[in-house]
C-alpha cells in the first residue's frame, strides 16, 4: 500500500510499518469506529459481508493467532468479551458469528489479528 507509520515492527504493543490496522489504531487512516477502549478498536468493515460486519482488533500488533503467546491471553480474552458487548450494542439478539482467519489459506488479508463480527441476517453453513 505504500503507507508508513510511526514505528518499526514489535510484538510489545508498538505499531508496525505498513500495517493498515495499526494505521487505524493510530488514527492515521479513516474508519467508522463503533467501540474503543485501552486495548481494542472495533470498526465497520469497508466491504461488509452481512448487514452488520465489524472488525475487532487489538491495539497491540499481533500478526495472527499463530503469533499469539500466553502473554497475550488478556488481549485475546478481551477481544471476545468486547465482541459480546458490541453484538449487544448492535442489537444482534437473534444471533451473530465471530470469525478469526489465520494465514493465507484461511484468507487472512491483513497481518494483524482481528475478529469479524457478522450479523443482521441468517448466516448460512458451511461458511467456506
Amino acid at each position: 500500500m505504500g503507507l508508513m507509520f510511526t514505528r518499526e515492527q514489535t510484538q510489545n504493543g508498538e505499531v508496525v510499518a505498513n500495517c493498515m490496522f495499526c494505521g487505524i489504531v493510530q488514527g492515521q487512516l479513516p474508519s467508522t469506529i463503533v467501540w474503543e477502549d485501552d486495548r481494542i478498536v472495533a470498526f465497520r468493515d469497508i466491504n461488509p459481508q452481512a448487514p452488520t460486519h465489524i472488525l475487532i482488533i487489538p491495539k497491540q500488533h499481533i500478526d495472527s493467532l499463530d503469533a499469539a503467546t500466553p502473554n497475550d491471553l488478556h488481549v485475546l480474552g478481551h477481544l471476545l468479551i468486547s465482541a459480546q458487548r458490541i453484538a449487544r450494542d448492535e442489537r444482534l439478539d437473534s444471533g451473530h458469528r465471530l470469525i478469526l482467519n489465520t494465514g493465507k489459506d484461511a484468507r487472512q488479508t491483513v497481518s494483524h489479528l482481528h475478529l469479524h463480527l457478522l450479523g443482521g441476517r441468517r448466516l448460512e453453513w458451511p461458511p467456506g
